[in-house]
């Protein structure tokens, strides 16, 4: 095999070809693992019922017969009351460190 430096530009050609293709790939495996990664996450949140809308950390959501969730702003539509009221909470509740004074 002929060193870089005595080979001719149609010699080259193919090894720029190569690096053009593995250049256009990663940008698109990039995008792939970006949507499943972010398709995993909406799928585990809870949505809306009547609008479809992700509830904010701190918000009301009203949970009615057959689990269906509905939140704060569509709940002034419905005449029905909910089975139960609960607060959205981040995915860290319960997981903080707490300091104590010691004994």
């Amino acid at each position: 095999m002929a060193k870089p430096s005595t080979m001719s530009a149609d010699d080259r050609e193919p090894d720029r070809a190569t690096a053009d293709l593995a250049g256009r790939a990663t940008p698109d495996l990039e995008r792939r693992l970006l949507a499943l990664a972010i398709g995993e996450l909406t799928a585990e949140r809870a949505r809306c019922g009547d609008c479809g809308r992700t509830p904010l950390i701190g918000e009301d959501v009203h949970l009615y017969e057959g689990g269906r969730i509905v939140c704060e702003l569509c709940r002034q539509l419905r005449v029905e009351p909910p089975v139960s009221t609960e607060r959205v909470r981040h995915a860290e509740h319960g997981l903080t460190v707490r300091l104590r004074r010691a004994a």
